[in-house]
């Protein structure tokens, strides 16, 4: 039995949130250091809409698009746990 392609953009478009997050705090981090204050106010809203325009993106396979954020969003958590 195949899992339905539609399945596999909707876990892609939950997973944009976490991924979205973490990569405007990395962002933010990038851009201004260790001492970024206010920054991610404006890039954390950014990268979550990129995030979820690339899971909703045509161009890849619903599951490489899934793949791709599960993998940034458990980075992104195990980051978090080592940091």
């Amino acid at each position: 039995m195949r899992i339905p392609p539609v399945l596999f953009v909707i876990a892609a478009v939950t997973l944009a949130l976490p991924f979205g997050w973490g990569l405007g705090v990395v962002l933010a981090y990038a851009i201004a250091g260790s001492d970024f204050g206010q920054l991610p106010a404006g890039t954390v809203p950014l990268a979550i809409m990129a995030s979820i325009a690339f899971a909703l993106w045509p161009q890849p396979s619903p599951q490489t698009r899934c793949a791709i954020m599960a993998v940034g969003t458990a980075g992104f958590i195990l980051a978090s746990l080592i940091a």
